[in-house]
This record gives structure tokens, sequence and C-alpha cells, in this order.
């Protein structure tokens, strides 16, 4: 049985992905300091004699026992709300954990898959973003600390494939949503459903015309997994290229929840990005993948699982810096 240690596992895209390894077969380490993750999340696993689960911080020292074969650091605050609440521990986790998690792979001869993000690009010059562009990235600006952070753990990743001759993948993430978001994690999916849940207007930054990409954690999960199966080392990205603006998004919402809501606007945040749509070309061509969810499905599944939460769930509120 082939063991697959998940960093960041009791989060939204961790706890997916220790579902999927579960399904293929894998004996999965699940590990988490729970700062931002959930254990209810994988509390369905726990039972399982496959599954075993570490509280710790993965910007200490990781000792694993035994034989390794894969490892997939997921492990970081990915919402504006979190990152900018607890911005050195974001700054550690992509410096610090990347490299304690490096040398274990070198350790192990394992495998390491990182998750970065397309905020690599920050507020791009270029449109749709592929993976020749730098970014336009402030590394002193509020979203400096993750954006700065993700791409030290891109560097710092090729540093050990080419140095060491480490067998790593880097997967550039863009906006991804799904069952177990946190209500109040300020990302705009979970804030809208929220918020159209509770009866109040839709807040909208600036005048809602930057634009996003939303790619469903199915489709998320099934691209992470084939590129880790590939041999591709260079940075991927992962995310659906249907691009939409916020104003558009928040109309959709009140669609499908049949609410009477407004869209309120409010200032738009600084660093916040215009545009967010990923060039998946590459993904196509080496993975043989592209996302298959349709935004309406999945906002509907999505609907679905806000809605399921209890009274006292639901008055818990996001305090939104980004859209």
């Amino acid at each position: 049985m082939k063991k697959v240690l998940i960093t960041g596992a009791a989060g939204f895209i961790g706890s997916h992905l220790c579902d999927r390894f579960i399904r293929e077969g894998f004996y999965v380490i699940a590990m988490d300091n729970l700062i931002t993750g959930d254990l209810k999340n994988i509390e369905h696993l726990f039972p399982l004699k496959q599954f075993e689960f570490y509280h710790h911080d993965v910007t200490t020292f990781v000792h694993i026992p035994g034989k390794l074969d894969y490892i997939l650091h997921f492990a970081s605050p990915a919402s504006p709300i979190d990152y900018l609440k607890i911005p050195i521990e974001t700054l550690k986790v992509g410096s610090l954990g990347t490299l304690n998690l490096l040398g274990l792979a070198k350790e192990k001869n394992a495998t390491i898959l990182v998750a970065s993000t397309s905020e690599v690009y920050g507020d791009p010059l270029v449109h749709p973003q592929n993976e020749d562009y730098y970014g336009n990235v402030s590394p002193v600006g509020p979203r400096g600390v993750y954006d700065e952070a993700k791409r030290f753990m891109e560097s710092i990743t090729m540093a050990y494939h080419r140095f060491h001759g480490v067998d790593t993948r880097i997967v550039r993430i863009f906006n991804t949503y799904g069952s177990r978001m946190r209500l109040n994690d300020g990302r705009v999916v979970p804030a809208f459903m929220g918020q159209a849940l509770r009866g109040e207007d839709l807040t909208v930054f600036g005048d809602g015309k930057q634009t996003r990409s939303f790619c469903y954690i199915d489709d998320q999960v099934e691209g992470i997994y084939k590129l880790l199966m590939s041999k591709y080392t260079d940075p991927i990205n992962i995310g659906n290229p249907h691009e939409t603006t916020i104003n558009e998004f928040a109309g959709e919402i009140i669609k499908l929840t049949g609410t009477t809501q407004k869209i309120i606007h409010k200032p738009l945040p600084k660093d916040d990005p215009m545009q967010r749509q990923p060039d998946i070309t590459r993904a196509r061509e080496i993975l043989n993948w592209e996302p298959k969810v349709e935004r309406a499905v999945g906002l509907k599944r999505v609907y679905e699982y806000f809605s399921s939460l209890s009274p006292e769930e639901l008055k818990i509120k996001e305090h939104r810096e980004f859209s």
C-alpha cells in the first residue's frame, strides 16, 4: 500500500484530497495544526485503518516513521481574512514548512507536490495568466505575506529539485469552491452564500467589474491527482478558465437562492486583483485535464451544503477584506 502525507489535511482542499487518496487505496497520514483547519472535515476518516492524523505544525521538525511515497504540502492559510490575521504564521508555513517537507522528501526519496496559488501572479498585467508570466506582486503590500510565501515556496522547491534531485510538482491553484469551505473565511463564494442565507444584501467591493474564475473542488482534486502522477516538474495552472465579473457572480447567487437581496458596493481594498483567469493549455496538453463541472451545477451543490448548516453556524459572519 502506497503511503502519502497530506499537510493542511483538515482544511478545505486538504480534506477532499484525503478522501480521494483513501478511495485510490493509499495509506493516508494527515497532518494539521488546526489554526484554520477543522477536524469535522476529516472525522469520517478516523475509523479507517489506512488513515492516521497528526496534530502538528510543519514549521517545526517533521518526522514520519517508515517509508513514505508521496507528500502533498497544503498547509497554509488560504483566504485573505486568515493570512491578514496571522501574517507571520503564513510566511513561516510557506518558507520553513516547505523547507522541512522538502527535507523529508529528500530523506524518504518521496515525490512532493506543493500547493502554490494564482496569487503568485499578483494583480496581473497579462490576461489570461499562463505559467510563463512572472507576475505583478507587491512584496510589502497587505497580501504580500501570502503571495511572497508562495513565490518562495516555488523557488525553494525548484532548488531542491535541481540541486538535490528531489522529485517535485508545483500546482498553481486558482479560485476553488465546494463543501467544507468555512462560511466566514472571507472568500467570495461562502461570503455571498452566507449573506444570502441570512437574508442580507450581498457586498461587492469596488464597481464589481473585477473578474474571477471558479473551479469546483472535484475538478481541482482531479487535476492535482493527475499532476502528482505525472512526471511534470514545472509549475502548472489548475483552475477553471470560464471568467465572470463579481457583479455577474453576485447575480447568479441571488438567482440561485431565490432571495430578494440587493447588491451593495464598498471601496475596493488595496492590491485586490482586477483579473483572474487561468490559461490551462499546459494542463490540457500534459495532464489531459480540464474542468468538467459547470458552475451552475457546482454552486447548487455548495448551496445545498451551506443550507444544511445549523442556525448557529449560519449566524457566524465573515469579515471580508478582499474579493
